[in-house]
């Protein structure tokens, strides 16, 4: 079983055409034995944040003339943090926001893994805020951080509370599935 991060953003920002994206990226997935995992939209249809599940195929490539929409890129191989794959199959938890972080060009994997299992506790110093997963990319280019939280700045004090810088922060508008 291997993750793939795509994003997509849409031609119109509308959620009517991010929704659409979706629909045609899972068809794509499924078209070649995989399954969408969770596909996130950013508030105003922004961006699509979507991952899927491939077991022994080769995960397609896509581009913006593919699902007909502004840019598009992936797949990149992810790494789950912080959550269990069956249980986010399951319970499908909504987030309600999504911090992107650039990783560092010296960080490696293993030393950032080692640092979120240190800093996670931390979380419990701004409680109203609920961590909920993170994409890492294999490739170290950046992560993806789920949140439920009332409000950016519920967020940025989390983040502040394990040391993590935000590089970009999106509020969500929900899952499509």
């Amino acid at each position: 079983m291997t993750l793939y991060l795509y994003e997509i953003a849409p031609l119109h920002l509308d959620r009517s055409d991010a929704d659409r994206a979706i629909k045609e990226l899972d068809a794509v997935i499924h078209r070649e034995g995989g399954e969408l995992i969770e596909a996130q939209v950013t508030g105003e249809a922004h961006r699509v944040f979507a991952i899927a599940e491939f077991d022994s195929c080769q995960a397609p490539s896509i581009d913006a003339a593919t699902l007909s929409v502004a840019e598009a890129s992936g797949p990149h191989p992810v790494r789950l943090v912080g959550a269990e794959l069956a249980q986010l199959k399951a319970a499908r938890p909504a987030a309600g926001y999504l911090v992107e972080w650039d990783l560092p060009a010296d960080l490696d994997m293993d030393t950032y893994l080692a640092r979120k299992k240190a800093k996670s506790p931390k979380y419990a110093d701004v409680p109203e805020v609920t961590f909920l997963r993170t994409y890492v990319r294999e490739d170290m280019d950046k992560c993806l951080c789920f949140y439920d939280a009332p409000d950016e700045t519920a967020v940025r004090r989390a983040r502040e509370a394990v040391t993590t810088p935000i590089d970009r922060l999106h509020r969500l508008e929900g899952e499509q599935r």
